[in-house]
């Protein structure tokens, strides 16, 4: 099963024509980090996807998958 939210994540940067580098600046996490959640190899904790939906202005279900809205 793939990662809903590491899909997600990657999509919702690019449509908003951020690199991975300000992304990380705008939630004050290392690059590394975001690279890790676009890959799937790591997962955020909730207080960070309320911070990512936030800034995108997006609901968690979407951001996890979970609807196309």
């Amino acid at each position: 099963m793939k990662n809903k939210f590491a899909e997600q994540l990657n999509s919702l940067r690019q449509e908003n024509a951020l690199t991975r580098a300000q992304l990380a600046e705008k939630l004050n996490v290392s690059v590394r980090l975001v690279s890790y959640w676009e890959n799937g190899q790591r997962e955020c904790d909730f207080d960070m996807l309320i911070k990512i939906a936030e800034l995108f202005s997006c609901t968690l279900d979407y951001l996890l998958g979970r609807k196309d809205y």
